[in-house]
């Protein structure tokens, strides 16, 4: 690392400085990463960031963490915690382990407890980056009609191209679990999967119901696409989507959705515009028929190296303009991964109504 140019980390629209300093790794995710500065680094940190309230005995900044994240700033036997502590000499107090609450930070230096506080935000978003995704943003396409056409998409590929490599019935999606994807989010309590239900609504308020017209938006499912460069070694297959009227208004509100949950801090960016796709096929499958894709990109602890490809040339040149019909999307859910609902849908956590 450059150390005239080091890391910066965007955390609640500020930046931090992320400096260099030699990381040790323990077993089961409990890696730890440091971040060295004195307590009277203020000058280099953004001071007004956060409250810090004066007491009768120092000073006190409190901050909400969902408790999964507790043992990052804790480390290994109780080894990051102290650390923290020594170098910017405050006291730290975290919850017990699954009490949701706030870590108080108290300290008789306002700047060593500005400091301790920074370094916490930095270890969360970091070790938060790491974390499997638990919700998703999804449009349901599991209606009667479209998952009929899927079985039937199923059915006559296994006729036409079960000799090709790699091609068998474990790899078609769950047609009751058909979807577009629109963003992947962490989210480790009660109280952020409440804080993404409630940008939901605002996205309606101020700017869904205008774009949709406050009605369906009726979709188009035809024909085949894939992702990688070689279609004899497929990962992934996905069915193509498009408005039946020829606008952009599904992208439109796809890309301005994502925009907003990623200003919110509660998804990350993972490209300029969302790519429009349902899953029909997928090698996650093989092992895992609940497995999900993270936006094209692998998920939780996969390897590419686990995945075995499949030979996708003649799907193409068979399916490549198969319908699976039409679909009236009137909703955008916020999903929960490895879950299922009455219908075989996953269990909704919260929802935008197009009305």
């Amino acid at each position: 690392m450059d150390v005239l140019r080091p890391t910066l980390i965007r955390i609640g629209g500020r930046v931090y400085r992320k400096n260099p300093i030699q990381e040790q790794a323990y077993q089961h995710e409990e890696e730890e990463e440091d971040f060295s500065a004195g307590p009277g680094d203020c000058a280099d940190e953004p001071c007004d960031a956060f409250v810090v309230e004066e007491t009768e005995k120092g000073f006190q900044c409190r901050v909400e963490v969902p408790s999964p994240l507790y043992k990052y700033i804790i480390g290994k036997k109780g080894e990051t915690k102290k650390k923290l502590e020594t170098e910017t000499r405050t006291s730290i107090s975290i919850p017990k382990p699954g009490v949701e609450g706030e870590i108080v930070i108290t300290g008789q230096h306002r700047s060593g407890v500005i400091s301790a506080r920074t370094r916490i935000d930095v270890l969360l978003d970091s070790f938060r980056k790491k974390q499997p995704f638990t919700h998703f943003l999804s449009f349901a396409l599991n209606q009667p009609a479209i998952q009929e056409k899927f079985l039937q998409f199923k059915e006559e590929v296994l006729e036409k191209c079960s000799k090709d490599h790699g091609v068998s019935s474990s790899l078609f999606q769950n047609p009751a679990k058909l979807h577009l994807t629109l963003g992947t989010l962490v989210l480790l309590n009660e109280q952020e999967i409440q804080k993404a239900c409630d940008l939901l609504q605002r996205c309606k308020e101020d700017f869904v119901d205008q774009i949709a017209g406050g009605k369906p938006l009726t979709v188009e499912v035809a024909g085949v696409e894939y992702m990688n460069d070689d279609p004899a070694m497929m990962d992934v297959l996905y069915a193509k989507v498009h408005m039946k009227d020829g606008s952009d208004r599904l992208q439109v509100i796809a890309d301005q959705l994502v925009e907003r949950f990623v200003a919110s801090g509660l998804m990350l960016k993972e490209w300029d515009r969302v790519k429009l796709h349902a899953t029909v096929m997928n090698t996650l499958f093989r092992k895992d028929p609940s497995a999900e894709e993270r936006n094209n990109t692998m998920a939780g602890k996969s390897s590419f190296k686990e995945r075995e490809s499949f030979n996708g040339r003649n799907i193409l040149k068979l399916f490549e303009n198969f319908s699976f019909g039409e679909v009236q999307l009137d909703s955008v859910r916020l999903s929960q991964r490895f879950s299922s609902d009455a219908s075989g849908y996953y269990a909704t956590s919260g929802r935008l109504i197009f009305s």
